[in-house]
């Protein structure tokens, strides 16, 4: 079967609209231990501003001290040049910008119009080019590529054509997220398919949310196309402001459980990471969405009630 690859994004994307700060310590615990379960990527923090985002205010200490591992990629968010050039300072792997498509949600969750925002990424853009380190890869993160809350529909021909802008800039990657769970399989189908055949050299991930309930279904929907890379984010955490009522992404341990029982790779230690999972609520202090860490394994079986001996026995 496909190999699979998943990015980590719990100590950003899940922990960024927690009430309570995570304490320093307990977020590189908790990417070290994810570090060694597997991962491709993990997401680790944003260069955003402190008063912006108050729980990633420790971006760099957390950076600094987490462990490297040969193997596992530390991406970052980074919102303009001044978080690029921290991120940079940080010895990130990767930069990952992030804009969306729906020109209304943007002006709602980044202040500034489509235009400005692609003005100033591209300069992000050209100085990872130019780093004096060496090249450093850039992904960009397109939000709300299945629908908009405020606008609606949003058209694929959008998409396509942000897409393709931020593509002539040489960028490595792009991530299309349904930011508000409004993604379905059809339409995630129909979506990935010609994104492949127009982007198929870059990495393409697909970022879902468990908005509506259909994250994993949407997973599969892009595996049977073809996707090989997700983000997801351990116990469910995380979710946009933008979508009331809404849970976050889609859980990391319960999609990695479904793609192995189906014969998929993911290069991911599943008993590691449910070990991991089940210390989330403790760190955050409150129960989580994820399931597989509740309910264990498919393969978890437990003893038989005593009276089934003696039906058997009948």
């Amino acid at each position: 079967m496909t190999r699979i690859f998943f990015n980590e994004v719990v100590t950003r994307d899940g922990f960024q609209n927690e009430p309570a700060f995570v304490a320093t310590d307990a977020k590189v615990a908790l990417i070290d231990e994810l570090s060694a379960c597997g991962y491709a990527k993990i997401e680790v923090t944003s260069f955003t501003s402190a008063k912006a985002i108050p729980m990633l205010r420790d971006a760099e200490e957390v950076m600094g001290r987490i462990r490297r591992l040969p193997g596992v990629e530390t991406t970052v968010l980074v919102p303009n040049v001044r978080g690029a050039e921290r991120a940079l300072e940080s010895r990130a792997d990767e930069l990952n910008l992030v804009m969306s498509t729906s020109e209304t949600h943007n002006l709602a969750n980044l202040r500034m119009p489509r235009e400005k925002s692609f003005a100033g990424l591209r300069e992000v853009i050209e100085m990872a080019h130019r780093a004096g380190s060496g090249r450093v890869p850039v992904n960009v993160s397109l939000s709300c590529c299945f629908g908009c809350p405020m606008e609606g529909d949003v058209p694929e021909a959008e998409v396509m054509r942000w897409a393709d802008r931020f593509a002539a800039l040489d960028v490595r990657g792009l991530t299309i997220c349904d930011t508000t769970g409004m993604a379905h399989p059809a339409q995630v189908r129909r979506l990935t398919r010609a994104l492949q055949q127009r982007f198929g050299s870059l990495q393409l991930t697909l970022h879902f949310h468990n908005t509506r309930g259909m994250g994993l279904a949407n997973v599969l929907a892009s595996v049977d196309e073809g996707i090989t890379r997700f983000d997801g984010s351990l116990g469910g955490l995380g979710g946009c402001p933008y979508a009331p009522g809404a849970t976050g992404n889609i859980c990391s341990e319960d999609a990695i459980h479904m793609l192995h029982a189906m014969g998929h790779d993911t290069g991911i230690d599943l008993p590691r990471l449910l070990a991991v999972a089940r210390q989330l609520p403790s760190i955050v202090g409150h129960d989580v969405p994820g399931q597989v860490a509740k309910a264990g394994l498919i393969t978890d079986l437990h003893p038989a009630p005593a009276y089934v001996a003696e039906l058997r026995g009948q």
